[in-house]
């Protein structure tokens, strides 16, 4: 569905892919786009990959995404940013439930509270209106948990002491993702577009270079944790790490760089799996919220990685192609 929104001016995008499952659930993104086509894009190949994480972690849910297109380089004004939530909130309530949304990249709980001013469909609230809050650091550890999961598989020891971790865009998740292999033990490199965020490296001990030297460091794990795209055939023949597993949504240009990455012998976390903690913690919410079982069905995200892994393994393809499978699989037997 595609909205100009009546208060801000601004279009409004939400993409259901799939409800087989049950409600699609998926976050709501602020970001700029030069062309409508852009938006549109990004809102529908998200709510593919939210189905896909939905069911790999075996989830009840169907997936969506929502967008809100701002101008590219523009700053809103808080009247207008608060106009385009409430104009986002109609897209959502005209849908009638079919789609939950969530905050994203650029939006915040804070945001998800404008948003219920409209409708019921939104999940995320803080705690104090009976949400689970922020999911950012449920997101992190379930990133961790794959990390562990695929050190585990490459070095046989899930342990991160010692290990070099090169961590790419310190946004709400990535500068968490940091901070949790810092305190295991891992030797960090850090880096952001944003030069502000040079103090985080001191704060933890880090050495700082920019993205793009980042990911081509000689370090036993790079994690991606900004926007996607960053693998394809052109940077994927540079990387020297042994694991990818980050953050980052879509983090492959396109599906063939898999086996790009696969013939390198670099072993890469499916991004749709490694960071589910925060759609499995909102899940919990849409029951009767416990932070206790969310972060118990977060850490085994670990184990789900292994056992795609495995089958990689077993069928010679890729954990793109695994994790697909066990997706598919779900998703037909669920409908």
């Amino acid at each position: 569905m595609v909205r100009r929104g009546r208060r801000s001016g601004l279009y409004t995008f939400v993409a259901v892919h799939s409800t087989v499952r049950g409600p699609s659930l998926g976050g709501c993104r602020m970001w700029g786009y030069a062309d409508p086509r852009q938006a549109l894009q990004d809102a529908l190949r998200l709510s593919r990959a939210m189905t896909y994480k939905s069911a790999v972690a075996d989830l009840p849910l169907g997936g969506g995404k929502g967008v809100i297109m701002t101008p590219p380089a523009g700053v809103l004004t808080s009247e207008r940013r608060h106009a385009a939530l409430l104009d986002f909130a109609d897209t959502v309530e005209s849908l009638g439930g079919r789609y939950i949304t969530a905050e994203d990249v650029g939006t915040s709980s804070r945001d998800m509270r404008v948003i219920a001013q409209r409708t019921h469909h939104v999940a995320g609230l803080p705690r104090g209106q009976g949400g689970s809050g922020d999911p950012s650091p449920y997101t992190a550890l379930g990133v961790e948990a794959a990390i562990r999961a695929c050190c585990e598989r490459v070095f046989s020891s899930s342990s991160l002491k010692e290990r070099t971790v090169a961590v790419i865009g310190l946004g709400h998740v990535g500068l968490r993702v940091a901070k949790r292999c810092a305190k295991a033990g891992a030797r960090l490199v850090v880096s952001d577009i944003d030069e502000r965020k040079r103090r985080f490296a001191d704060e933890l001990d880090a050495n700082w270079t920019t993205p793009g030297q980042a990911l081509e460091l000689d370090v036993d794990v790079v994690a991606p944790c900004a926007l996607g795209g960053v693998l394809d055939h052109a940077t994927v023949p540079r990387l020297s790490c042994r694991i990818v597993a980050g953050a980052a949504n879509n983090q492959l240009a396109n599906e063939s760089v898999a086996e790009l990455l696969a013939a390198r012998q670099i072993l890469w976390a499916p991004d749709f799996v490694a960071n589910a903690g925060g759609i499995i913690n909102i899940a919990e919410e849409l029951n009767s919220y416990d932070p206790a079982a969310a972060r118990r069905r977060v850490r085994r995200i670990g184990e789900i990685l292994l056992e795609i892994f495995e089958r990689a393994d077993a069928d010679g393809g890729t954990p793109l192609t695994a994790a697909l499978e066990i997706a598919r699989k779900r998703l037909a037997v669920a409908g």
